[in-house]
């Protein structure tokens, strides 16, 4: 039996998707708020990933201990992440514990946000925040990305900075709350076996108070900067170089050949980059990654290793990069059609993985696409269309960031 798509609207614009397969062993549930760090004001950057955890602190009805409790007890798996846009709540159950977890989850929704709670996690979250800055790859790339969108909101720190989470009020987490986690700007994503009607009933008794915003967003194509720049640490002792360049947007038809054209490029096996740097061992990691974003997106390309031999590793990673368009082959586009072909459809074949494709594809394109339809624009990339993509899209016009060891001369590498 083929999967089902079913959708409602709720009065208040809370829209409820569902993929059902009678036949599976298993139900996904997400809700998918479309907010981010792009979304937030400058002072109260990282706000989004802040509420995040205070999802899980409790409602007015229920303890965060209660509220785990109740995962646990359905052995539910089950979590929440943020990004530069969206914000999601899942979590994947049997079917007959499917009710009581979309229950949950529509509850947990809408948190008391109290003020003891938002003092003892903001210091988890600067705990977090000071957990990440010993991650070269991530300060190097975030630094990148604002320097990138200078003060675009896409430039902003997902986790925040230690400052903006500092200072942030539990009642500017309030007003962001409901100007943005609004019944307009939230789906629910359903995947596998599940009653639909049912569903819909209980989502309806726990949500139809939610309030309606109208929510923006600005979606025009920002303006991006290409400069380059040296960071140094105390912390390091190897050389990292990252390179952003701007992409097509996620709702951009150009979305499939853009990844294909990383994977090509910096793959994790087998790409230009893993062969040019890594097997001469001139790197010691390289790789290329594409990311499509409401009204734009972005490539990043990254490698690391000896401090003194960041001038050639850049070198050839703009060789390879330059001479990508022509030595690109029939060949190449084969076998990484046939790499993500598997990884979609894998993905697919699980109810968790449907829900998550299902919630993040509606929240961004704003319609819905079938995991067959899928396969067929992936199948359709040619080799004319990614070469034609990287004239209108270089990726050697980029923000280059290098971070070196403190004690090298900052203008080396």
């Amino acid at each position: 039996m083929p999967v089902e798509l079913k959708s409602t609207t709720l009065d208040n614009g809370l829209t409820i998707l569902a993929e059902i397969d009678p036949n599976a062993q298993s139900v996904g549930a997400g809700f998918f708020v479309k907010t981010g760090a792009r979304d937030e004001s400058t002072p109260l950057m990282g706000v989004s990933h802040f509420l995040e955890h205070m999802m899980f602190k409790g409602t007015n009805e229920l303890s965060a201990e209660q509220i785990n409790q109740a995962f646990d007890d359905l052995g539910a798996s089950n979590n929440a992440y943020t990004t530069r846009e969206s914000t999601c709540f899942y979590a994947h159950v049997i079917p007959e514990s499917a009710p009581k977890a979309i229950e949950l989850l529509s509850k947990m929704m809408r948190p008391a946000l109290r003020q003891d709670d938002f003092d003892t996690e903001k210091n988890v979250i600067l705990e977090e925040i000071a957990m990440y800055a010993d991650n070269p790859f991530w300060v190097l790339y975030e630094q990148c990305v604002a320097n990138h969108y200078s003060s675009h909101g896409l430039g902003h720190r997902v986790l925040g900075t230690p400052e903006s989470v500092s200072n942030m009020q539990r009642d500017q987490m309030l007003q962001y709350f409901e100007d943005r986690y609004s019944a307009d700007n939230t789906i629910v994503a359903l995947a596998g076996n599940v009653d639909f009607d049912q569903s819909v009933e209980l989502i309806r008794d726990n949500c139809a108070d939610w309030n309606t915003s109208n929510p923006s967003r600005l979606t025009s194509k920002p303006s991006t900067g290409h400069q380059a720049f040296t960071m140094s640490s105390d912390r390091v002792n190897r050389g990292y170089i990252l390179g952003l360049s701007d992409a097509p947007s996620v709702t951009s038809d150009d979305r499939y050949a853009a990844a294909l054209l990383a994977q090509v490029l910096g793959g994790a096996d087998n790409s230009r980059l893993h062969w040019a740097l890594i097997e001469t061992g001139l790197a010691e990691e390289a790789m290329a990654a594409y990311d499509g974003l409401d009204g734009t997106g972005d490539y990043f390309i990254y490698a690391s290793g000896d401090p003194d031999s960041l001038e050639n590793i850049w070198d050839v990673m703009l060789r390879e990069i330059r001479n990508l368009k022509d030595s690109l082959t029939e060949d190449d586009l084969a076998k990484l059609r046939a790499k993500m072909l598997t990884s979609v459809t894998l993905a697919g074949e699980k109810p968790a993985g449907r829900m998550q494709r299902l919630g993040r594809l509606y929240s961004a394109c704003g319609k819905y696409q079938t995991l067959e339809e899928e396969i067929e624009r992936i199948n359709a990339v040619d080799i004319d269309a990614v070469k034609d993509l990287i004239d209108r899209f270089p990726l050697d016009s980029c923000t280059l960031g290098k971070m070196i060891p403190e004690t090298q001369d900052a203008t080396a590498g």
